[in-house]
């Protein structure tokens, strides 16, 4: 999908929204989502599953069949690079850079080496009062656990399918079969990288 044909189907579930009256966080109550995984949704930057449409459809009756049916497909997930021009976003990706380091350490002490998947994650915002009665924006991250693999030979799937073996190699008459020189350079290729 283009940029303008995602920006313009954008433009359209976002005006549905405000025509609704509701927030992201009455949208998320009644479908059972998070608020920000409905943000994404009407930003399609998240494909809308086929047991949750019609809560959303519920959420939102005025919802066209043809936009749901839109964003029941997998999205292009992109997004502006003028973004970062924004106060909150900005203010956010200095938190990161800021918390970065002390975070990975914590995440590296309390799991071992790996990271925190974006992908099986979940994120929402939530309001609360501090101790001093003020309020105060709570934001979510709960991502699953993903430690690095140590690449063993054996462990390698491409490595064994394409025959990849240790020790030197010969490399095949490229008459026999034409793919024979690609398999070998493939190989090679490998054998830096498994």
């Amino acid at each position: 999908m283009e940029e303008s044909s995602k920006a313009s189907i954008v433009n359209r579930l976002l005006a549905l929204k405000r025509k609704s009256g509701k927030s992201y966080s009455q949208i998320a109550e009644e479908t059972g989502l998070t608020n920000v995984y409905v943000g994404q949704l009407l930003r399609r930057q998240a494909q809308l599953k086929p047991d949750t449409a019609p809560k959303l459809l519920a959420a939102l009756p005025d919802l066209p069949d043809d936009l749901l049916q839109e964003m029941m497909r997998p999205p292009l997930r992109s997004y502006d690079p003028h973004l970062i021009q924004d106060p909150t976003i900005y203010r956010l990706n200095e938190a990161v850079m800021h918390f970065g380091e002390s975070i990975k350490e914590i995440i590296n002490e309390d799991f071992g080496d790996g990271i925190m998947s974006a992908i099986d994650s979940y994120c929402s915002v939530d309001k609360i009062k501090g101790a001093d009665g003020k309020e105060r924006a709570v934001i979510t991250f709960d991502g699953k656990y993903l430690p690095h693999t140590e690449q063993h030979l054996s462990s390698c799937p491409s490595c064994l399918f394409i025959g990849h073996h240790v020790g030197p190699q010969v490399e095949p008459a490229a008459e026999s079969n034409p793919l024979n020189s690609l398999i070998y350079d493939t190989v090679k290729l490998t054998t830096l990288c498994c």
